[in-house]
């Protein structure tokens, strides 16, 4: 049963998870637990700003292709690129094939590697390019596909911060957060959000609600895929692997909501 979101757990989610100027008011595993169980929230928010922006452009003219860039690209700035840099900084780990301990110093450097660069571009590309069909298709399906991606995407970091994955280091934002939520509220947050999400695609059409659901699902579910390996990888999971599944978890679920 989900509990009513507690205000120190809410302060912990957005201000953590956004640039917006909330003020974290307890640091603790408690206030961590309530902040990633409500980290779907902060996506609905993100969501909800960038598929905003993305209809202004179009309502003020603009291409299909223009709009898809900006609400790409607001996520980006309403996050710092923290989950961009986080995805960046897990490739270049993964892709370096090091021993653990090497990989998370190479993931630790201030600078981008050729691996990070590379999956960086083609997933910005593949965002883009799923976000301009879904607004071709029409303005309210590309702007539910703004609000399912960056939703589904906060999902993942909740099921990620899960009971039973351990924190790769004992520092930073990964080790705070590693661990806190338990598994039956991870599952409810999933269920509440898949439940969501075929609500809002049932507004245009039975198949919409359907593709809504399993973009969900979908995504979560190569998320997944992208935390266990990056935990038999590093021992556990970091800052940039909860940025890494973020976004792999919104790029699917894009991917999916234009197929068919």
């Amino acid at each position: 049963m989900l509990r009513t979101p507690s205000p120190h757990g809410l302060r912990f989610a957005f201000g953590t998870l956004t640039v917006l100027p909330v003020r974290v008011t307890r640091w603790d595993r408690g206030a961590a637990r309530g902040g990633m169980l409500c980290a779907p929230l902060t996506g609905l928010a993100v969501g909800a700003a960038a598929a905003a922006t993305g209809l202004v452009l179009l309502f003020l003219g603009a291409g299909t292709l223009l709009a898809a860039v900006a609400t790409a690209a607001v996520p980006a700035v309403l996050t710092r690129g923290l989950h961009l840099d986080g995805l960046a900084d897990t490739a270049d780990g993964l892709g370096s094939g090091k021993p653990a301990e090497d990989a998370l110093r190479i993931m630790k450097q201030s600078d981008i590697g050729p691996f990070g660069v590379i999956t960086l571009v083609f997933v910005l590309l593949a965002q883009v390019a799923a976000l301009t069909q879904a607004y071709d298709g029409s303005w309210a399906r590309g702007a539910l596909a703004a609000v399912v991606s960056a939703t589904a995407a906060r999902l993942a970091l909740t099921l990620a911060a899960r009971a039973g994955v351990p924190a790769a280091r004992p520092e930073g934002l990964g080790a705070a957060v590693a661990g806190v939520v338990p598994a039956g509220g991870a599952l409810g947050v999933a269920v509440a959000v898949t439940a969501a999400g075929a609500a809002a695609g049932a507004f245009l059409g039975t198949r919409d609600a359907v593709r809504t659901a399993l973009a969900v699902l979908c995504a979560v579910a190569v998320a997944e895929l992208l935390l266990r390996h990056c935990v038999r990888r590093f021992g556990g999971v970091t800052g940039d692997v909860f940025g890494g599944v973020a976004e792999t978890a919104a790029t699917a679920a894009l991917v999916v909501l234009v197929l068919g």
